[in-house]
């Protein structure tokens, strides 16, 4: 079904969300108001600017595949229940980051089918750096506007000799993260924001990212396509299988985990979290 992602559609649709990223851009560098959604989330003018020129780059591209937005996201199930493929976009991940102007902050599109994610493209314009997953076909990184190169997960290191690579959350902390680090074996942690750190560990560069706190189908979508097609897994935190997107009502993602690898220390780990 991924066939449906040819090479000049992925290479146009990578052209398309760079330069929606320059919109982005021009707004980040003056200032911007700021306003609060239903669920007290932020909103900026840079959101919305995002999300029509997202869905009109898809509509173009490829019409009559039905979008599912953070800005569109009151599409009831009875309707989206009957997708099997369907785009997937997050206009801005990590808009806390973006009002901190920390660069942490992503554009992010995912196509979905039969609920899994198996193209993505995730953009962070103040980084230069787009990161792109097909299933069957492999995971890129490319910086700035030069060439892509592959990318994989790392397999897991012997913690004796080298640390593990733990990546959290930069705006959502829990007790259950700190739970989870008490328990693993030697290992490093850094922060990030947005959508970035599941990049981390499809690059190799980070070996789990459990995420305990809610996030929502459109916050992963994207960048779950490169890590699985990087080599890695996005797994539900509590049964260890796949997430999967458009299964109910809710967009809200279960409690999850990033790996590169799966290995019963980080598992046992997880068990003693508060989840």
């Amino acid at each position: 079904m991924t066939a449906f992602v040819t090479d000049t559609l992925r290479a146009r649709l990578i052209e398309g969300v760079h330069a929606v990223g320059q919109q982005v851009l021009a707004i980040y560098a003056r200032d911007f108001a700021v306003a609060t959604k239903d669920d007290k989330s932020p909103l900026t003018e840079a959101d919305m600017a995002s999300h029509h020129a997202l869905v009109a780059l898809l509509e173009a591209e490829a019409p009559g595949v039905p979008i599912l937005s953070e800005e569109s996201g009151d599409i009831p199930y009875e309707t989206r229940r009957g997708w099997q493929r369907y785009w997937l976009i997050d206009p801005l991940d990590g808009t806390k980051e973006f009002i901190k102007k920390n660069g942490e902050f992503t554009l992010n599109v995912a196509l979905i089918e039969e609920g899994v994610p198996v193209f993505g493209i995730v953009h962070a314009p103040v980084l230069e750096t787009t990161w792109t997953g097909q299933q069957g076909q492999g995971a890129w990184k490319q910086e700035g506007n030069g060439p892509s190169h592959p990318i994989t997960v790392r397999k897991l290191p012997d913690p004796a000799r080298q640390p593990w690579h733990v990546v959290g959350s930069r705006s959502h902390g829990s007790a259950a993260f700190e739970a989870f680090c008490a328990a693993l074996p030697h290992h490093e942690r850094m922060t990030l924001g947005s959508s970035l750190k599941l990049c981390l560990v499809a690059e190799g560069k980070a070996d789990l990212y459990p995420r305990l706190t809610p996030t929502c189908e459109w916050d992963t979508a994207a960048a779950h396509a490169v890590v699985t097609a990087a080599g890695g897994e996005v797994l539900n935190a509590h049964t260890l299988t796949p997430l999967r997107c458009n299964q109910q009502d809710s967009l809200l993602n279960p409690f999850f985990i990033v790996c590169g690898q799966r290995d019963e220390r980080w598992r046992n780990a997880l068990r003693a979290s508060p989840i």
